[in-house]
């Protein structure tokens, strides 16, 4: 008799998620924290002594949200920084890998972003406004690293992300130490979510 495959994952905080049901009482910001700050973007293909993490892109996108929607709620700044949470559990797939495996992969990445914003006190899936500024935020964040430090030009980046439709002076991207990632992780998830409590 065959053994199932197993379809969950053991994190760190001793949660055990099931990757084809995922439930928010099994995500905690640490894991997703540490998970990030772990994976490499662009498939580490970038300069510098560290891999450019996940988590590092997280906290771009949240900033660059909030300077192009400077009055938007805590709880969509959250959003912002959370919109590749699932990547601590699935990794970050370049969009040619993502096409090649086809829609299973984004089934998953739909319940995982499900579980954790419900976790976290937003709804399951975003309002599409706001889901089209982030996408913008992210565009603009891949553009950004694209050209300071995976080696395009800005044509290519041009093409391949559109050229920036907002001011990004003084966005230098530095890639840094994961513990030091995960740690400026944490600190804005936890000043956002302060943000978010009533009263």
């Amino acid at each position: 008799m065959k053994k199932p495959a197993r379809a969950w994952q053991r994190m760190l905080s001793g949660r055990r998620l099931d990757l084809l049901d995922p439930t928010p009482m099994d995500i905690e910001i640490e894991d997703i924290a540490h998970g990030l700050a772990f994976v490499a973007r662009w498939n580490g293909q970038t300069v510098g002594d560290w891999p450019y993490s996940v988590a590092e892109h997280s906290l771009l996108v949240e900033e660059l949200f909030t300077r192009d929607n400077p009055d938007a709620p805590a709880r969509w700044r959250l959003a912002a920084l959370l919109h590749d949470a699932p990547e601590y559990v699935i990794g970050d797939m370049i969009s040619p890998v993502k096409a090649a495996v086809g829609p299973g992969y984004g089934a998953l990445d739909e319940r995982l972003t499900a579980a954790i914003h419900l976790r976290f006190g937003l709804p399951a899936a975003l309002p599409v406004a706001i889901k089209k500024k982030i996408k913008r935020a992210d565009r603009i964040s891949a553009w950004l690293e694209a050209v300071q430090i995976a080696g395009f030009t800005r044509r290519e980046a041009d093409k391949y992300f559109g050229a920036p439709e907002q001011a990004i002076a003084g966005l230098t991207i530095a890639p840094r130490a994961p513990a030091e990632v995960r740690a400026a992780f944490l600190e804005k998830h936890a000043g956002l979510m302060a943000e978010c409590l009533p009263g």
